[in-house]
């Protein structure tokens, strides 16, 4: 997985995707998400790791069906609040 770290003012900003998802554009209906290598493109990273950087931020974006599937295991996302966008997943998670 693909893991980047960003420090921001309101805190700490993850963003996680599968390295096949990076660069690609995926669609449902009317959401479209582009996997945009700005964003998302950063170290690859072990499950360890990313697990740690969830646990530490205020936000993440997580893209990719290994990406999202780490995230529900491990209790950062509800499996009902992903999006299922033609052919990966998307996640959101904001702690408030």
């Amino acid at each position: 997985m693909l893991l980047n770290e960003r420090d921001t003012d309101e805190g700490l900003l993850v963003s996680v995707c599968d390295p096949e998802d990076l660069g690609e554009t995926y669609e449902n209906g009317t959401v479209s998400l582009t996997v945009e290598p700005e964003f998302y493109d950063g170290d690859e990273a072990t499950e360890e790791e990313v697990v740690d950087s969830l646990s530490r931020c205020s936000t993440a974006n997580i893209v990719g069906t290994e990406a999202v599937e780490l995230a529900i295991e491990h209790g950062f996302v509800d499996e009902e609040n992903v999006l299922e966008l033609d052919g990966t997943r998307h996640a959101q998670l904001l702690w408030m």
